[in-house]
């Protein structure tokens, strides 16, 4: 670059590369990640969660990604294999950096610090300035053109985005005490409630009324590279960004400032959130919109025929591709590619999520009478199927709050949710959960 070329924030991102951290086992999202990696789970039909923050990249104009990957990691990597390719002009690519035991370091990904890490020799070779850093497994549209305008702007050495929380979530996050120079002067993990008040930051007036006097960090991350070498190199044994290098580098000195994001943005933590994240979508005007023209959701193209429906009323719902629904009524539901739902059933606050191949009408599984999909006259409500379940006739699934946690071979219940499990095989007539008088 010559010295009469402004160093902007487009130039920036073209001299910048993107890693994503897949994620440890997601033991919260159980049994969704039974045999899948969090970043890896079904979501809103047809989508998996990785495809949001490479499409987030994608929109952004970054097309230099890096997955970090290393547990359950196999369908994680088969669908980034087959989704996301460049052409032979383009210099972009999203490559999947695994785990792997080397002479040097014999251990696996002990966090997200220590994954980088460890990661760095195969990525040094990059011609880049600047390193953004995601989550595999949140919810967020963000243009992150505007990020690198606050980083450069203000010469930061890091860039936290940073959400407005009220006091209540404020304790659930990693909060940032912010100056009116969106400078970053302290930080904490999960205060609480008592020591709240000293951590309230400069917020505009309508975060103010809404009660938002908390910034909380949402794990994205701007690093200039030498920033991120030396954190890494002086600390050697850090092993995650939140807890441990996050406060080293404001106690030792770099700048560190807060890019204030005021979007729709949610941690999919656990599998409540999971739940509400997924129905959320079936509102006439969701938060997070799958139909903008400007922020478009990449995944795997699948060539599939259109949907097909007989005798069925809908409602507030998503039907994926591939689906052959006879059902009597679907409500607040999303159901996944190539669902299929039996005549006379009817649900309600679900997610279906499908299947990955069809199984012939006329074929029955040899481990089982019942065919793969949801069959007639069965009732299903506030639940989660995962894909390959095998539902019979007249089933009754009902989730209530009111159900207290538990497990078994087929299905599992968290927080008042119902989960058939991947492959699940539910006889005929069964009863799982709470039956309303």
């Amino acid at each position: 670059m010559s010295k009469s070329e402004k160093y902007d924030a487009s130039v920036a991102m073209g001299r910048s590369i993107c890693l994503i951290l897949g994620g440890g086992a997601g033991s919260r999202l159980y049994p969704l990640t039974k045999d899948r990696s969090k970043p890896a789970v079904p979501i809103g039909g047809k989508y998996r969660l990785i495809d949001i923050p490479i499409s987030n990249c994608l929109n952004s104009g970054l097309y230099r990604i890096f997955v970090l990957t290393q547990y359950n990691s196999a369908s994680l990597n088969k669908h980034i294999k087959n989704t996301f390719h460049f052409d032979n002009f383009s210099n972009g690519f999203v490559d999947i950096l695994a785990a792997e035991q080397t002479a040097l370091n014999m251990n696996w990904f002990q966090g997200t610090a220590d994954a980088v890490r460890q990661s760095v020799r195969n990525f040094a070779y990059h011609n880049f300035d600047h390193i953004l850093i995601l989550s595999g497994d949140q919810l967020y549209q963000m243009d992150f053109r505007e990020m690198f305008e606050v980083h450069i702007e203000k010469k930061a050495d890091v860039t936290i985005a940073t959400i407005p929380v009220i006091a209540d979530d404020a304790t659930s996050f990693g909060i940032m005490k912010v100056d009116g120079d969106s400078n970053i002067e302290r930080f904490i993990e999960k205060p609480g409630h008592d020591i709240l008040p000293e951590w309230q930051s400069e917020v505009e007036d309508h975060l103010k009324n809404q009660g938002k006097h908390y910034l909380a960090s949402m794990g994205i991350y701007i690093f200039s590279r030498a920033a991120l070498r030396d954190l890494l190199n002086n600390n050697p044994d850090a092993v995650d960004f939140g807890k441990e290098l996050i406060p080293q580098s404001i106690a030792g000195g770099l700048n560190v400032v807060s890019y204030a994001y005021d979007g729709y943005w949610t941690d999919i933590g656990d599998i409540k959130s999971f739940f509400e994240a997924n129905l959320a979508l079936t509102k006439d005007i969701p938060d997070f919109n799958l139909f903008d023209n400007n922020n478009k959701i990449f995944t795997r193209p699948r060539l599939l025929p259109p949907a097909k429906f007989s005798g069925v009323t809908f409602t507030n719902s998503i039907v994926a591709e591939g689906s052959i629904v006879n059902a009597k009524l679907v409500e607040n539901s999303i159901l996944g590619i190539r669902s299929r739902i039996g005549h006379g059933t009817v649900i309600k606050n679900s997610y279906i999520m499908g299947n990955d191949y069809w199984e012939p009408l006329e074929f029955l599984a040899s481990k089982s009478d019942i065919p793969m999909g949801i069959g007639k006259d069965c009732f299903i409500e506030n639940a989660i199927i995962d894909k390959h379940a095998r539902v019979g006739d007249r089933v009754l699934i009902r989730g209530n709050d009111r159900l207290k946690d538990q497990e078994n071979e087929h299905y599992v219940i968290k927080k008042g949710i119902v989960v058939l499990n991947k492959n699940a095989i539910i006889p005929d007539g069964t009863i799982i959960g709470y039956q309303a008088e």
